[in-house]
């Protein structure tokens, strides 16, 4: 439910605010997409599956499940990687240098799908399994399949490597460039009595940026941890206990990426509540505010 309305809010207002969104700004809206779209298309199948207490739809629906799964998690996290690579470029490159054009995001954006698409496609060829988590109401990547299997165990090594490992790093250096940029932009005005408001800026946009590829990275490291224990080891030395709460877990890294923007960004609070006056409906965790910053700008501009 909070993953559906805050993206939902997100998504209502970037198309209302369409005219004014900078072109990366449409990273965000495609990580609202994959979230919502995760939600919307997993999350029912497994809450009717725990209530009747074991997997509903036989080995069609687990497939379908954990093919979607994959292809929206392999799409949030590339996403996070490009939106931390551009913030790098935006913070990096002088003015007239740093122009990003649509056209170039929305190739990247259809990039981030067709890569993660063919990694999800890649098990129903022949390259990987696809199978049911330990606790038998979701399905997911078989990773207790590939401690006996070459072939698994390849796939698990290359899509390991080349859609956790290789983002992650570029994410965290990218942050660390961003973070040295503007800790020696701080210290050439230290003596300055009034920092500018660029500055001021350009720190909480680093800060938002950084909190959400953190909390993306900090939900899915403890499944990943299980899941790669159970790839060397046999199934039954995890109890399904030890493996629901690190999926749940991961699971809720769809819900609190509009927290974030509402706490950095007063016009998308100002938004929200011109939504619940034209809809006649309040959420309760979304208050008031107003400011003259485009709704989600507080990503990009600087």
């Amino acid at each position: 439910i909070l993953t559906v309305l805050g993206n939902s809010a997100v998504l209502a207002t970037a198309v209302k605010r369409s005219s004014l969104l900078k072109s990366p700004e449409l990273l965000t809206v495609n990580l609202a997409i994959a979230d919502i779209g995760m939600a919307i298309s997993m999350y029912p199948l497994a809450i009717a599956s725990a209530w009747n207490h074991a997997w509903l739809g036989g080995d069609a629906s687990c497939i379908y499940y954990a093919l979607l799964g994959f292809l929206f998690g392999v799409c949030s996290m590339m996403t996070l990687c490009a939106m931390a690579v551009i913030r790098f470029l935006v913070t990096n490159t002088s003015k007239s240098n740093s122009k990003i054009t649509r056209t170039t995001v929305c190739i990247l954006i259809i990039f981030i799908w067709l890569y993660s698409l063919f990694w999800a496609i890649l098990p129903l060829v022949g390259w990987g399994y696809y199978g049911p988590e330990p606790f038998g109401i979701s399905c997911t990547i078989a990773w207790s399949k590939f401690h006996n299997s070459s072939n698994g165990f390849s796939f698990i090594l290359s899509m390991f490597l080349l859609c956790t490992v290789l983002p992650a790093l570029t994410i965290v250096a990218c942050y660390l460039g961003i973070a040295w940029k503007v800790h020696k932009a701080y210290q050439e005005i230290q003596n300055i009595d009034r920092i500018p408001n660029a500055a001021k800026l350009e720190k909480k946009l680093t800060l938002m940026a950084v909190l959400i590829s953190v909390g993306f990275l900090s939900s899915w490291t403890p499944y990943a941890a299980a899941s790669f224990w159970s790839i060397f080891n046999s199934s039954n030395s995890l109890q399904p206990i030890v493996t629901l709460l690190p999926c749940l877990f991961a699971k809720s890294s769809t819900a609190y990426n509009p927290f974030i923007y509402y706490i950095f960004s007063k016009t998308f609070r100002r938004e929200i509540k011109r939504l619940q006056c034209c809809c006649g409906w309040r959420v309760p965790f979304f208050s008031t505010g107003s400011s003259a910053e485009n709704p989600m700008s507080m990503m990009w501009s600087g």
